[in-house]
Parts: C-alpha cells; sequence; structure tokens
C-alpha cells in the first residue's frame, strides 16, 4: 500500500515496525473518519439549530412590527380626529367670544 499516514510513514512501514496489521491500521483511519464524520454532522445540526432559532425570532420580530404599524396607524387617525375636533371647538369658542363681546358693547 502506497498510502502515506499522516507522519509520513506508510500503513505497512507502521505495520512492519509495530507489528500492527494494515487492517487493524485501516480500521483505526475509518474509526477516526466516522469521528470526524460524526463531529462534522452534529456541527451541521446545532448550525441548523442556530438558524432555526433565528428564523423564529425574525418571524417574532415581524408579527410585532406589523402589529405596532397597525396600532400606529389607529393612533394617527384618532390623532387627526382630535385635532379636527379641537379646530371646531376652538372655532365655537371664537363665535361665542364674538357674541358676548357684541352683548356687551351692545349694553353699554
Amino acid at each position: 500500500m502506497t498510502d502515506r499516514m499522516s507522519n509520513g510513514f506508510a500503513a505497512s512501514e507502521f505495520a512492519a515496525a509495530g507489528n500492527v496489521s494494515e487492517i487493524e491500521l485501516a480500521t483505526r483511519r475509518l474509526a477516526a473518519a466516522l469521528d470526524a464524520l460524526e463531529n462534522a454532522v452534529e456541527r451541521r445540526r446545532e448550525h441548523d439549530r442556530d438558524e432555526e432559532a433565528l428564523a423564529a425570532r425574525i418571524q417574532a420580530l415581524g408579527v410585532d412590527r406589523s402589529r405596532l404599524a397597525n396600532e400606529l396607524d389607529g393612533t394617527l387617525v384618532r390623532s387627526r380626529e382630535l385635532e379636527r375636533t379641537n379646530r371646531e371647538i376652538a372655532q365655537r369658542l371664537d363665535v361665542a367670544i364674538d357674541t358676548i363681546k357684541s352683548v356687551i358693547e351692545a349694553g353699554d
């Protein structure tokens, strides 16, 4: 086998040096690869959970924004109604003041 391990020795060199068979070395490499794959899958699952949580928060913010926009629209309508009512009252007061002044001046 010509595959080199991380330290540069071929699997057969390890087998000869440490009385470890190539199958044992392949099994160890496979186990390490499976561990790395399992870790990558877990990181991906965690990333996906984080994305789902973020999406839920964004959706909640969107709902809050819509609710606040509706409340603001209602408040603006009410404010305009109050301004119109205030102008009408001011006009009526002006008419009443002018009438009272006319009565007072006519009595003098």
